[in-house]
């Protein structure tokens, strides 16, 4: 009867030994897991954290970054042969083209030619004289002009042959006429044509102080008196056998040059010619 107590005890001993190391098996497996469960917290609080500052880095980075411009300004196509005064292209441009010029300008007839060419899509630069612009009635019409689009042009200021005047009265001809031109359209002329072709070294060195392109003619025949009739000077204008791919065509602010501008523009569009933009001309001379 001992003997069975004592066996019953100690049955009774190794049982509450087994259960103990039970509990602080469960007891420690339960730790661990917690340990595990607050270090993925914690690693997934860092890793949001983390991401977070990415995206505020990204956000930031985005702000920051430059807008793309409206409008993007394409390089020049074409630029002016000073050996011959013709339009040639660059960047594979279209060769078969030409450039119309209107000199003497705005006295009657221009700010009519300027409605006429706007009618026909065609680019011109109308090549200014100051004595045409000295009232305010007269600086409307070459505001007009240049707000329907056209370059405006640097004819000097009194027309006179250059090569007969000092170098103080060249430059007053030239940068007086940029003066007013600026006063009345708000920027300065970009092209340089001097009367009668005549270009000094002089006016050279002026022209290029103020950013302007020199340039003359290949053809013109307006002044003359057998071409005084619109249909004359339409078709002088289209089949003179100085139009050349690049021709640079004078014309002058006169009543049968304004008559004859729409057949003109017409007749050389029929030839295959494409009048150029002169905003596409580089200002750069050879």
């Amino acid at each position: 009867m001992r003997i069975t107590g004592l066996i019953i005890g100690v049955f009774f001993l190794l049982i509450l030994a087994a259960c103990t190391d039970f509990i602080a098996v469960e007891s420690k497996q339960s730790e661990l897991e917690k340990e595990e469960n607050k270090q993925e917290k914690n690693n997934s609080d860092d890793h949001s954290k983390v991401h977070e500052s990415k995206s505020e880095k990204n956000k930031g980075e985005a702000e920051e970054e430059p807008k793309e411009e409206a409008v993007t300004l394409s390089k020049p196509q074409y630029k002016i042969n000073s050996n011959n005064w013709t339009i040639e292209p660059v960047n594979q441009a279209n060769p078969k083209v030409v450039l119309l010029t209107i000199d003497d300008a705005p006295d009657k007839n221009a700010l009519e030619m300027a409605r006429i060419l706007k009618k026909l899509s065609t680019p011109a630069i109308f090549f200014v004289n100051g004595h045409f612009i000295d009232t305010p009635e007269e600086a409307k019409v070459l505001k007009d002009i240049h707000e329907l689009g056209f370059a405006i042009g640097n004819h000097t200021y009194s027309h006179p042959n250059l090569k007969t005047l000092s170098e103080a009265q060249q430059y007053k001809e030239i940068v007086g006429l940029n003066d007013r031109v600026e006063e009345i359209i708000g920027e300065r002329p970009k092209f340089f044509r001097a009367p009668f072709g005549s270009i000094t070294d002089y006016s050279r060195e002026v022209a290029k102080d103020e950013n302007m392109l020199l340039m003359n003619w290949t053809y013109g025949y307006d002044w003359e008196k057998e071409y005084q009739s619109k249909e004359a000077l339409a078709e002088i204008m289209i089949n003179s056998p100085y139009l050349v791919n690049g021709a640079n065509l004078l014309m002058h602010d006169r009543q049968w040059t304004k008559e004859a501008l729409e057949d003109i523009v017409k007749g050389l569009q029929n030839k295959g010619f494409t009048p150029v933009d002169p905003a596409r001309i580089s200002q750069e001379i050879e």
